[in-house]
């Protein structure tokens, strides 16, 4: 499984498009599964864990449509739907009941394989700021807490973008008027507050820190090990 770089699942009536899909998409390191309609696709996708799924709209039984509705209620797994070209009504749907993209048919397999790569490139992205480990301390962003040892500490919105910005550039030093422009607030003595505040919940010894440090005359960085 370490060879592949995640796991797709196809869904489509059409045999010549899921036997295109899921060759093309191996050829490129993907584990494939297909289904050829939602029921199959439901039966699969309550026993596999797939990294995203490609889903056409136009099916019989049940359309891409009223399963990405069902999907996205109870899983968080991302969707490109395959949509008739000029069916703009259905692509605003889709995007509307949570589908993550649309790709109108016929295509061409390397620009699904371009989607795919983006989408999976933002969920792992997503998934790394969302939780993660600095020193001893585990910030988990979605639940808005940190842990530290056995204490629990909270972290407000505003905290939260501070922590998402510097965590996907470590080592990249923000200015205090950076920072300012993402959380919109203009006092830098407001700004020192806020980053105090944030040391005392990440580091041991927040009056040496070790990670989110002062670079002196030039503003805020962090560093991850």
């Amino acid at each position: 499984m370490d060879k592949f770089l995640a796991h797709i699942l196809i869904v489509d009536d059409d045999d010549r498009i899921r036997i295109l899909v899921k060759q093309y998409l191996q050829d490129n390191n993907y584990l494939v599964t297909t289904a050829k309609d939602a029921f199959d696709a439901k039966n699969k996708i309550d026993l596999i864990k797939f990294d995203l799924i490609v889903l056409d709209i136009m099916m019989p039984k049940k359309s891409g449509l009223e399963l990405t509705g069902e999907l996205k209620k109870e899983n968080k797994v991302p969707i490109i739907l395959l949509t008739a070209k000029g069916e703009t009504d259905e692509r605003v749907e889709g995007l509307e009941r949570g589908a993550d993209d649309y790709l109108g048919k016929p295509f061409e397999p390397k620009e699904l394989l371009l989607r795919i790569k983006n989408i999976l490139a933002k969920t792992i992205k997503k998934k790394k700021t969302e939780k993660l480990k600095i020193g001893l301390s585990i910030l988990d962003l979605n639940k808005l807490i940190i842990e530290k040892k056995d204490k629990s500490y909270k972290i407000n919105n505003t905290e939260k973008l501070i922590l998402e910005k510097m965590i996907n550039s470590p080592g990249q030093i923000f200015s205090r008027d950076e920072i300012g422009k993402l959380i919109n607030i203009d006092k830098e003595r407001s700004i020192d507050v806020i980053i105090t505040r944030l040391r005392k919940k990440i580091e041991m010894d927040s009056k040496n820190p070790k990670y989110l440090q002062t670079i002196r005359g030039t503003g805020y960085v962090l560093w991850i090990e």
